[in-house]
C-alpha cells in the first residue's frame, strides 16, 4: 500500500517523481486505447466475449478452448480439482470438464490465460522470472480466494477465484513493458513501484470491461485495510494475499505462510472453527486448484 503521504528532497526525489509521471503515462496510454495486444491476448479476449454471450452454447465453447492448448490443459485440470471434483472421477474430456464447471470458471481461466500472456517472453532472464513469480503468487491468491469466499467471507466463490487471477494484472502489464523501460522495474520496487502498479491496474482492469465489483474489491486490496472479521469480497481478496506463501515480485516484505506464523498472527475464530484449522483441513482443496492454474 503507498504511503499516505510523502516527503520529496533532492535527486532522489525527482527520479522519484519522474517515475510516477511514467506511471501516469503509461495509465493514460492505456485509457486513450494505446494499449496494444499481442495476437494471443487477443484471442483469449474473444474467448472471455464469447462466454459472456447469453445464448453461448457449450459446443462453441468447446471449439474455442480447442485452439488454445495450454487453456485446454488448465480446464481440464481444474476440473479435475478436488473443490469441483468431489467424486474423484476425474475426466480427459473437454466437453465434459467445462459442463462440471460451468461457464463463469470457464471465463475466469481464460481470463487467467489472458493474464499470463499479458506479460509476454520477452525482457531477458529477470523479468521472466519476475514473470514467473508473478504467476505463482496469482496463483495461490485466487485458489485461497475461492477457499475463503467458502468458508469465511460467504461472498461468491467464482468472483473470489475471478478477483484473484486480475488482482496483479497491473503488475503483468508493467512487465510487458519491461524491456522497453527498465527503471521501472529496478528501482526502489517498493513504494514507487506500487503507487504506479495501482495506476494501471487499474488502467487495464477498465480497458478489459472488468466487472465493477471486481474492480471495487481490488481497489480495497489496493487501500490495505482488512476488515475483521472478513466479510466483503475486498476482505477475501486481501486475507488470501495475506496468506499467499509466494510474495508478489514487486512486494519488498514476504507475506506470511499459512500455518506458520503470519497466519497465526491473522488467527481468528470463523464460527467454531480458526482459520488456521479451515486452511489445514482444505488444504487439498487448495493445493489442486493452485495446480491447475499452473499447469
Amino acid at each position: 500500500m503507498p504511503p499516505p503521504f510523502i516527503i520529496l528532497r533532492g535527486t532522489g526525489a525527482r527520479r522519484a517523481m519522474d517515475k510516477l509521471h511514467t506511471f501516469d503515462r503509461i495509465a493514460a496510454d492505456v485509457h486513450g486505447d494505446g494499449m496494444t495486444f499481442p495476437t494471443s491476448v487477443r484471442l483469449a479476449m474473444k474467448l472471455r466475449t464469447e462466454l459472456d454471450r447469453p445464448d453461448c452454447q457449450i459446443d462453441t465453447a468447446v471449439r474455442l478452448v480447442q485452439a488454445e492448448p495450454l487453456l485446454c490443459a488448465r480446464i481440464v485440470a481444474m476440473a479435475n480439482a478436488v473443490a469441483f471434483n468431489p467424486s474423484g472421477r476425474d475426466t480427459t474430456d473437454l466437453h465434459t470438464a467445462i459442463t462440471r464447471l460451468g461457464f463463469r470458471t470457464v471465463r475466469s481461466l481464460a481470463v487467467a490465460h489472458l493474464t499470463r500472456l499479458l506479460a509476454g517472453d520477452g525482457g531477458g532472464p529477470a523479468i521472466r522470472r519476475m514473470t514467473a513469480q508473478l504467476w505463482e503468487h496469482t496463483a495461490h491468491v485466487a485458489s485461497l480466494a475461492h477457499l475463503i469466499a467458502r468458508r469465511v467471507t460467504h461472498v461468491d466463490p467464482d468472483a473470489a477465484l475471478f478477483a484473484g487471477i486480475v488482482h496483479a494484472i497491473g503488475g503483468f502489464y508493467l512487465l510487458s513493458l519491461g524491456a522497453a523501460e527498465p527503471a521501472l522495474l529496478t528501482e526502489n520496487r517498493g513504494g514507487w513501484i506500487d503507487s504506479g502498479r495501482s495506476a494501471v491496474g487499474r488502467a487495464v482492469l477498465t480497458a478489459l470491461d472488468t466487472p465493477r465489483p471486481i474492480v471495487a474489491a481490488i481497489e480495497v486490496y489496493w487501500d490495505g485495510y482488512l476488515t475483521l472479521p472478513p466479510r466483503s469480497l475486498g476482505d477475501t481478496l486481501l486475507l488470501a494475499d495475506e496468506l499467499a506463501p509466494v510474495a508478489s515480485p514487486f512486494n519488498l516484505a514476504t507475506p506470511p505462510r499459512p500455518g506458520e506464523d503470519g497466519a497465526a498472527s491473522l488467527d481468528m475464530v470463523i464460527g467454531k472453527e480458526t482459520l488456521t484449522a479451515i486452511l489445514r483441513d482444505a488444504r487439498a482443496d487448495v493445493e489442486s486448484l493452485i495446480a491447475a492454474l499452473l499447469a
